[in-house]
């Protein structure tokens, strides 16, 4: 026995201290997750581009993960350049609307109005409703230290997810040799077909959201055009592309569709202004249950070979308890624990670790080694 090395018990020992100190940095360091997750799933949307400008250019892979983010990122802040003076501009105009209407209305309501004999002063409702609204459009002193401290504190994760992007895009086959490295040598192959299994799967993911990001652009760009709402087919394809951020995308989408209505009303349908406003909102949410109860779960499902229930039942636990995010990559995270459990549970059978490697006749005949 080599001097120099541990016992079997001391070395038990210093493996669980290790493990207790690692789960109390975890539990310290838990806010950082969600933007390291949130990294790696923009990494792994743009990973098919950067292959695709691999294999047919002569740049590096480094080199050409290094173009497509760069691209990627001034595409964004174009988009957010170009996009958002409009939508201020759209903003001021509501606002305007907004006012002028209470201003209708509180003149309508400044004489009290008679119900069965008695009379009812309505008069201190609209100015309630300007002050609630003004205190959400322009907070109060108070307010805006919270908004602004909130505001910078997400200003910095959103760098953090930039930058983790970024190097996980251009480093991650050193950090995926490294990770294969800590294993023993001859696991070292396993882990690395094991890597390219659950790579197909997020992939698979990937290509299901692609698919429905589509067809809800087209369906939603055909409804509301059979409607009449101005800028459908703009604002149908906003609504799709930014399916990709469940609920909250196509949400914010329809808010401004909703407000567009209200202010343009229909191409043709002869109805008013409010009305309409409504009917825009109530076909949003009769395509987004459709999407939420059929459509999704259908494409997510075959996109990564679950079942279309388990992946239904996974979206809706993952809303409740883990928000936009937990719903982003609770599929493939199943999917990806099925493939890490299979292989886990070959090993432990004393088989070999994936399904179309040769079975060894020593192995079928003996037990696994509970060592």
């Amino acid at each position: 026995m080599n001097k120099n090395s541990w016992d079997t018990s001391f070395r038990y020992i210093v493996l669980l201290v290790l493990l207790v100190v690692t789960a109390i940095i975890l539990w310290y360091i838990r806010a950082v997750f969600k933007p390291l997750i949130a990294a790696g799933f923009l990494a792994a949307l743009l990973s098919p581009l950067v292959q695709q400008l691999h294999s047919r250019t002569k740049l590096t892979r480094r080199a050409a993960a290094s173009v497509v983010f760069f691209v990627v990122l001034f595409l964004m802040i174009g988009m957010l350049v170009t996009v958002i003076p409009s939508f201020l501009n759209e903003f001021k105009t509501v606002f305007r609307d907004v006012s002028l209407t209470l201003d209708q209305y509180e003149l309508a309501l400044a004489q009290p109005l008679i119900l069965g004999g008695l009379p009812v002063y309505l008069g201190g409702l609209i100015p309630t409703i300007r002050s609630s609204f003004m205190g959400t459009v322009i907070p109060e002193p108070a307010r805006a230290l919270t908004i602004l401290q909130t505001t910078s504190r997400g200003f910095l994760w959103f760098l953090i997810i930039l930058v983790t992007t970024y190097n996980l895009m251009t480093d991650w086959e050193k950090l995926l040799e490294w990770l294969t490295g800590l294993a023993p040598a001859g696991d070292q192959a396993d882990l690395r077909r094991l890597f390219v299994e659950l790579r197909e799967v997020w992939l698979g993911y990937l290509r299901g959201k692609v698919r429905l990001i589509i067809i809800m652009a087209v369906i939603y760009t055909l409804f509301w055009s059979s409607i009449g709402l101005p800028g459908s087919i703009f604002l149908g394809l906003m609504a799709g592309f930014l399916t990709l951020v469940p609920e909250v995308g196509p949400g914010f989408t329809t808010i401004i569709a909703m407000l567009v209505a209200w202010m343009e009303g229909s191409n043709f349908l002869p109805i008013s202004n409010g009305w309409f406003a409504l009917l825009t909102g109530a076909v949003f949410l009769v395509l987004n249950n459709f999407k939420n109860f059929y459509l999704q779960p259908r494409i997510l499902a075959r996109s990564v070979q679950l079942n279309e229930g388990l992946v239904f039942v996974a979206i809706i636990a993952a809303t409740m308890l883990a928000g936009v995010l937990g719903v982003l990559i609770v599929v493939p995270v199943i999917a990806s624990s099925f493939v890490i459990g299979r292989y886990i549970h070959r090993k432990l059978m004393g088989l070999p670790p994936f399904a179309d490697a040769p079975v060894a006749q020593d192995k079928i005949a003996e037990p696994p080694n509970p060592v």
